[in-house]
């Protein structure tokens, strides 16, 4: 497959704060790929670098094809980039930020205004073209910060959280809407057609959630400037087979109590009214085997247990404290 971002060794430093250290990540076509990390993990400082806001100390980055460093205009070229924060204009209307931005490319009348009536319509805004932008909700901002990105009908998509302090159900929006840009085909007339063929885009985000990272087609757990893994979200989860123990029944506080009496538990979180249990590697039989003996004799009532998928949080988790 085409690799639509190749970044190599990417490394940038604020004095003696190492903000980005040693990069590597590979996006192709038709793919989103998730950058998922805490707060001061280098995300957005590396977005920064590969939409070319921020020049990077050491390290590489080609974007479509083009040197980031040495061919800037024809990268720049390649991509659209929704910033964390909405940067539109709101004294304008939606429809005028979309011009703002398509004659800021240098599109004409003629190429501007079909193209914008219609990504208004797949972003769903179509019927809020002339309302001001200071006037929508911040889901609405979001669809509208979008659509701005792709007027161009760029290759690759750059977004910086891009579903930070919306509603679920916008969430929900949002994302249906990135599946189907990846699906379209960029020689299909229409933005939402299904790609058959053809080019197809690809979109990096960063994102907090893990729930939005279990979506993307690879995930880089980035800490401390690093992406510490990367792999496919069931690849990421496989890390952590055998070793997940779900618990319910009786008290929590004594479940719980329980638990951490046996060594090979290595954490211990709270799920509604169940418990769930990190075992070391290999361990899970002899800890359901301990519980089932001391939890009913302590006369704390049955248990229930059983084996469950890890999630990408647990695999977070995991990462965030092996690298401590």
């Amino acid at each position: 497959m085409t690799a639509l971002i190749e970044a190599t060794h990417l490394r940038k430093t604020y004095g003696a704060t190492v903000a980005v250290d040693d990069l590597s990540l590979r996006l192709e076509e038709g793919q989103v790929y998730g950058l998922v990390g805490s707060d001061g993990a280098g995300k957005t400082t590396t977005i920064r670098m590969l939409v070319g806001a921020l020049r990077p100390d050491s390290g590489e980055a080609v974007v479509g094809g083009y040197s980031l460093a040495r061919q800037t205009e024809q990268a720049r070229a390649q991509l659209g980039y929704l910033s964390q924060r909405f940067s539109l204009y709101e004294d304008l209307t939606v429809l005028e930020n979309i011009r703002f931005f398509a004659e800021l490319r240098g599109l004409s009348r003629k190429e501007w205004l079909p193209r914008c009536m219609e990504i208004l319509e797949f972003v769903g805004l179509s019927a809020f073209k002339e309302r001001r932008a200071g006037q929508l909700s911040g889901g609405m901002k979001q669809k509208l910060g979008l659509a701005s990105a792709m007027v161009t009908r760029p290759r690759l998509l750059l977004l910086d959280e891009p579903t930070t302090g919306v509603d679920p159900v916008t969430r929900q929006d949002f994302w249906q809407l990135l599946i189907r840009i990846v699906s379209a085909s960029l020689s299909d007339s229409s933005s939402d057609s299904e790609g058959k063929g053809g080019t197809r885009r690809g979109v990096l985000l960063t994102t907090p959630y893990m729930d939005e990272a279990s979506r993307c087609h690879r995930v880089g757990f980035m800490r401390q400037g690093r992406i510490i893994a990367e792999g496919t979200p069931s690849e990421l989860r496989a890390t952590l087979n055998g070793r997940i123990i779900e618990l319910r029944g009786g008290s929590k506080k004594a479940l719980q109590e329980e638990a951490r009496k046996i060594n090979s538990v290595e954490d211990i979180r709270f799920f509604g009214d169940k418990l769930h249990l990190r075992v070391a590697a290999g361990k899970a039989a002899p800890v359901m085997k301990a519980l089932s003996k001391s939890f009913p004799a302590r006369g704390a009532g049955s248990l229930e247990m059983r084996l469950v998928p890890a999630t990408l949080e647990d695999v977070f988790i995991v990462l965030s404290e092996t690298q401590d």
